[in-house]
């Protein structure tokens, strides 16, 4: 089995689930027993500082806590990008990974980008590699940037039209079909 912790799942225009429509997940985990990943374009109406105060030290006044999925929405994750991948407690993919929040105030120093996830997007033994199969998701290289967007609503089309050949046009699709 091929891990694609790192790798972006990009929902297919099919997938309705309402948790999941039009979202772009970074994998986090990816495993024989299962899967695990943060949804990076569901942004909360909730600041950070109200929802967990005591991370507010990490982001930028008035930043928002970010949906990372329907699993355990009152867990928060934070997700940086390091100037040492090895100072990440849970390194992901390039300079990205998870920090330990022991500290709070050590994470900065060593970060220069950090987003506040409530919540995570989880797959059973199997699960993910059914929904790949059923061509729920379309697999994509992740990027960085992806991870830290200032234009979530226009994410999924990015990506999809970053991949290139068809999903060009499946990137143009409205949003409902019927309005075409």
């Amino acid at each position: 089995m091929n891990s694609l912790q790192g790798q972006l799942l990009i929902a297919s225009p099919a997938l309705l689930d309402p948790n999941f429509r039009r979202t772009v997940v970074l994998v986090t985990e990816h495993n024989e027993e299962g899967a695990a990943g943060l949804v990076l374009n569901r942004p909360s109406p909730n600041a950070v500082a109200e929802i967990v105060p005591l991370l507010e030290p990490l982001v930028d006044e008035g930043d928002q806590v970010w949906v990372g999925g329907p699993v355990q929405p009152n867990a928060v994750l934070v997700l940086g990008e390091f100037l040492d991948a090895d100072d990440a407690a849970v390194p992901l993919f390039g300079a990205l990974g998870f920090p330990s929040l022991d500290e709070p105030d050590e994470i900065v120093p060593v970060t220069t980008r950090r987003r506040v996830f409530a919540g995570y997007a989880g797959w059973g033994e199997g699960q993910l590699e059914d929904e790949l199969a059923r061509e729920d998701w379309i697999v994509e290289e992740a990027l960085p940037d992806d991870a830290f967007t200032e234009a979530p609503d226009e994410l999924w089309a990015d990506v999809l039209r970053r991949k290139g050949g068809i999903y060009e046009l499946v990137a143009r699709m409205p949003e409902d079909p019927s309005v075409n």
